[in-house]
């Protein structure tokens, strides 16, 4: 796993102080700055420039969504990953829609963070089932509904179900045979064809009824 430089984002300074102890763990992560809100949050990632953000929704000034869509205009290349005491499908839904890539709830294990975090540093997705069917409803509602102009082939249709499972690039190149470099341009394909912006929607979109395989095709 790559070397990953975090920005924590909490108005509390115990939450704060919390996270970087369970990022101490795993000497992979390092924590290069902290931030009480929204706005310091988007200061401190034009400054630092860090992989990752650990984003708390709840703060004062700037939110933690507002601050995500900020950062995302600014630095599209940052990930966000929000925290949040909440499962509510509607808070995981709007945090994608503002730019966010992952979902973290904080009242999970340390063990359980380090095994998110890490898979997410590796390009994985781990969202929760029974939150993932809800947000998929959003999606599937006229205004946010995606549309295949362009049909999936029975290849990327097998892509995008390994991707719905959480299978990372180099198990799904694994999977079917293919070199991560195919696997990474087939994905670049899919997302442009099911109009998501990225891996999460993807993997939501995924679990959303995949046709089966030259259904896309009839």
């Amino acid at each position: 796993m790559p070397q990953v430089r975090v920005v924590l984002a909490d108005d509390s300074a115990l939450a704060r102080s919390a996270a970087r102890a369970i990022l101490a763990r795993e000497p992979n992560f390092t924590v290069v700055g902290e931030a009480a809100d929204g706005y310091e949050a988007v200061q401190l990632v034009r400054e630092l420039q860090p992989d990752l953000v650990m984003m708390d929704i709840r703060m004062p000034r700037c939110d933690g969504l507002l601050a995500t869509k900020l950062i995302k205009r600014e630095r599209p290349a940052v990930a966000v990953v929000i925290l949040s005491v909440s499962d509510d499908a509607a808070d995981l839904f709007e945090a994608i829609r503002c730019g966010a890539q992952g979902y973290l709830l904080k009242n999970l294990s340390p063990e359980v963070w380090l095994e998110y975090l890490s898979g997410f540093a590796r390009g994985e997705t781990a969202i929760p089932r029974h939150v993932a069917r809800e947000i998929l409803h959003e999606f599937a509602r006229p205004e946010g509904r995606r549309s295949l102009e362009n049909p999936l082939t029975p290849r990327e249709q097998e892509v995008l179900r390994l991707v719905g499972e959480g299978l990372t690039n180099r198990r799904i190149a694994e999977s079917l045979y293919l070199s991560e470099n195919t696997v990474k341009n087939h994905i670049k394909s899919i997302l442009e064809k099911v109009q998501v912006q990225n891996r999460v929607q993807l993997a939501l979109y995924a679990r959303d009824g995949l046709p089966r395989t030259g259904e896309a095709n009839q």
